[in-house]
């Protein structure tokens, strides 16, 4: 591989300070300037660019709902939901609503540590995956409620991380099984 000649000046420009454990993983909110980052501290940030200093500013905590680690978080496409998942075993939907986030729903079912969530691209379906080697899929009902509709078992080892297609509603798993599963629901029709 080539690099180019010319080099990428880059700096630093701010270290975004609060959590006390360490950080996992960052989302940004698809409608707005939100980032959301998860710790260690069982605790979601959100975070804000101030217009007047242009640093970014913590605009919420989002706390006393998971009991373990915050391993990962991923906002719906319409960016009002944020699903946290924890080493708790359980999945935190927050509502952002105003300026404020209310934790509205908290789906639970996983026998050990949840390790990532993804929303499929229309924001109906909601993945969850585990440390005991399973996948579970959730449907968005009216009012914020959340429906089981599958459990997949295929993997041998802990699932870490699910992620569905960006346009098509085919999900994929990777896990220490050293394998990435697709999975797409069969009565789809492929063909349109």
């Amino acid at each position: 591989m080539h690099c180019s000649e010319e080099v990428l000046e880059l700096k630093e420009i701010q270290s975004l300070e609060g959590h006390t454990d360490r950080v996992w993983s960052l989302a940004w909110n698809p409608t707005s300037s939100l980032l959301a980052s998860c710790s260690g501290d069982k605790t979601v940030r959100i975070w804000q660019r101030s217009s007047s200093t242009s640093s970014w500013l913590c605009k919420a905590v989002l706390e006393e709902t998971h009991t373990r680690t915050v391993r990962s978080c991923a906002w719906s496409p319409s960016g009002k939901l944020l699903a946290t998942a924890s080493f708790d075993a359980t999945t935190a939907i927050w509502e952002h609503i105003g300026d404020d986030f209310e934790c509205v729903s908290t789906l639970e079912g996983h026998e050990n540590e949840v390790k990532s969530v993804s929303w499929n691209a229309s924001g109906s379906l909601l993945a969850t995956c585990s440390r005991d080697k399973s996948v579970w899929i959730w449907e968005v009902l009216p009012g914020n409620e959340f429906e089981c509709v599958a459990v997949l078992q295929g993997h041998m080892q802990d699932v870490k991380m699910v992620q569905w297609h960006p346009t098509m509603d085919v999900l994929f798993s990777c896990s220490y099984d050293n394998s990435v599963k697709a999975i797409q629901d069969t009565r789809i029709d492929n063909d349109n």
